[in-house]
């Protein structure tokens, strides 16, 4: 078994904004291989599909951003996961808008979600796909930051790098995560997933 979480805030109000394309690429994932309708458990809301011979749980944590912990940890412990076969994704303010990367471990550079879920497993050895969000511009206090919305002409760009995370994630699950590092790091902001 495998688990996908996309980390996010709940709450329509959420919708759209920075912080949660975590959400965003798991719906993506989810849609594309039809998965049934999630249910409540372990403080999120929670689907099961198959990719790849290999039972793989969505997982979108119903606890705030901060204290995604809380719902991972638990959840892995139940369903006896290695940290190895977790992955995390989640938006990066120090990625250009729509990079992508792909990392088997270390800090969670700054990233209050991340964060919560190594300090509740136990380890910094959880892969995570990050999704550039860009930088504030000046003055703009980077929480306020994180929970705005996408301008219109950044939203064209999301939803292509929503894209590419999900082909990400398949690609992880399909051929492992190096095969899964060579092509989504090598992507440049603005090239991401072709339609």
């Amino acid at each position: 078994m495998k688990i996908v979480v996309g980390l996010g805030n709940p709450g329509s109000k959420y919708d759209g904004t920075r912080h949660n394309v975590g959400f965003e690429a798991l719906w993506e994932l989810s849609h594309r291989w039809q998965a049934p309708k999630p249910k409540g458990k372990f403080q999120g809301e929670i689907t099961e599909i198959n990719i790849a011979a290999e039972n793989v749980l969505l997982v979108w944590p119903q606890t705030y951003m901060n204290l995604s912990g809380a719902c991972v940890a638990p959840l892995q412990k139940f369903y006896q996961v290695s940290s190895q076969d977790l992955v995390v994704l989640c938006d990066d303010l120090n990625l250009p808008l729509g990079q992508l990367r792909l990392r088997g471990g270390g800090s969670s550079g700054g990233q209050k979600g991340l964060q919560s879920i190594l300090q509740a497993v136990g380890t910094n050895d959880v892969p995570r796909l990050r999704i550039g969000v860009d930088r504030p511009p000046a003055g703009v206090d980077a929480a306020s930051f994180v929970l705005a919305k996408f301008r219109s002409a950044e939203r064209e760009v999301m939803d292509r790098a929503v894209r590419s995370a999900a082909d990400g994630v398949e690609l992880w699950l399909w051929s492992g995560l190096e095969a899964a590092m060579n092509v989504v790091n090598s992507v440049k902001a603005g090239d991401v997933a072709s339609d």
